[in-house]
């Protein structure tokens, strides 16, 4: 994901230094607009970044209690405006310099109109950002910057470059043989194959716009998780880029399933202490069906399921727990339970925080959780090498509502 800072308060101060300082306050606009057709001199980035600095890093508690570093980049250091440029990036600022630009009525990249600020205007200069609409390939690509004021219009040679194919949302990070996924984020628009890292296979592309694109993954791969590649059109003229997805998919055809493809897996049936439970129609997150847990009010009750044989047996190449639920009606914390875990399959009330689950209410959460032994780890087989059974507890409490969870796609992966 990209994070991208638009300083608003070095934006207007920016104007302030290319305009108001320099220009005679003659009006309520603080310039006088020339009255000769426009003139386009240069185009330069409104700011630049020092990237010889240490990039910021954060650290970040997820759902399943895993401690992560998040790097958001480098700090953004302005420098003066000397970054003359013949090319842009969408939603990127730009500052346009030239001659009788005061009364500007409309600018445009490749025929699309930008919006502009009027405050942010001098009659030397115009500060505006490139709409994420602008088509960056194919005919409507004509490289051109057009200023258009009272006067007349200016055209420069300025071209829209396609941005990094960006995802900011996934409708599941688990695949199979023949699922679909869409990827939300923007600049999908110009991708022409989508590949994964650790097969030379591809994925099926049915459909795509700039913020949206559906794949269908392929038989027989063999990777347990990976990353997509994404190889785009980069400029009008035809140029091509590959970038690699920062999130990590799973491929459950390869993983050891618990449930998935609507329906338990590996001899693995339901073991629950409250009624309805087990397999249900009633929701689902991929298929037409999934785990129901019922948890009635202050009941104190374990959902889960079991394999008394042939039991999942210890083998440290398993890396992750993955699954999917639907909370209930409240925010609640389930507490991670097994055979072989701390603490058993019991009514767990002291659990490390590694097995607090907290589940917001009516929406479906994915969760990842490291299996090994060190800090932050699950230690799954702690108690033992053959894991026969995995629940969540929930400590109910009086004033707590009857609670009924979905759970889909449970799985452990290498």
């Amino acid at each position: 994901m990209i994070l991208q800072s638009k300083n608003l308060t070095w934006i207007l101060s920016a104007l302030i230094v290319l305009g108001f300082a320099s220009c005679r306050k003659d009006n309520s606009l603080g310039y006088t607009a020339g009255s000769g057709a426009p003139i386009i001199t240069s185009v330069h980035t409104l700011s630049k970044t020092d990237t010889s600095k240490t990039p910021r890093v954060i650290t970040a508690i997820d759902n399943s209690g895993n401690i992560t570093l998040d790097t958001l980049g480098y700090p953004i250091n302005p420098a003066a405006f000397d970054s003359v440029t013949t090319n842009g990036i969408k939603q990127d600022y730009y500052v346009i310099y030239g001659k009788n630009l005061g009364s500007t009525t409309q600018i445009t990249f490749n025929g699309v109109v930008a919006y502009f600020n009027r405050a942010l205007i001098t009659d030397n200069s115009l500060i505006v950002s490139i709409p994420t609409t602008v088509p960056t390939v194919g005919s409507g690509a004509t490289n051109k910057l057009v200023v258009t004021t009272l006067h007349g219009s200016a055209t420069y040679s300025f071209v829209t470059l396609t941005p990094v194919p960006t995802i900011t949302a996934v409708s599941d990070y688990d695949f199979w043989a023949g699922s679909q996924i869409t990827l939300t984020g923007f600049g999908f628009a110009t991708v022409s194959s989508v590949g994964l890292v650790g097969s030379t296979a591809t994925c099926t592309i049915i459909s795509q716009t700039d913020d949206q694109l559906t794949v269908q993954f392929p038989t027989g791969l063999t990777v347990n998780r990976t990353n997509l590649l994404l190889t785009y059109v980069y400029n009008s003229a035809g140029s091509t880029k590959t970038a690699t997805s920062t999130q990590e998919f799973n491929d459950l055809d390869n993983a050891y399933t618990i449930f998935y493809k609507n329906t338990f897996q590996n001899a693995w049936g339901d073991n629950s202490w409250s009624a309805p439970s087990g397999v249900s129609t009633n929701a689902s997150h991929s298929g037409t069906a999934s785990l129901e847990a019922t948890y009635p009010s202050n009941g104190w009750k374990i959902e889960g399921w079991a394999n008394w044989y042939p039991s999942f047996t210890y083998d440290p190449s398993y890396k992750y727990l993955t699954f999917w639920v639907k909370g209930g009606t409240q925010a609640q914390t389930l507490t991670l339970v097994g055979d072989q875990v701390a603490g058993g399959y019991g009514q767990n009330t002291s659990p490390a925080a590694i097995q607090q689950i907290n589940v917001p209410p009516g929406v479906w959460t994915f969760y990842k959780i490291p299996l090994g032994t060190g800090n932050g780890q699950l230690n799954f087989w702690a108690n033992g090498t053959t894991a026969k059974q995995l629940g969540f507890f929930l400590k109910g409490q009086g004033s707590d509502p009857d609670e009924t969870m979905y759970f889909d796609e449970v799985a452990f992966l290498k």
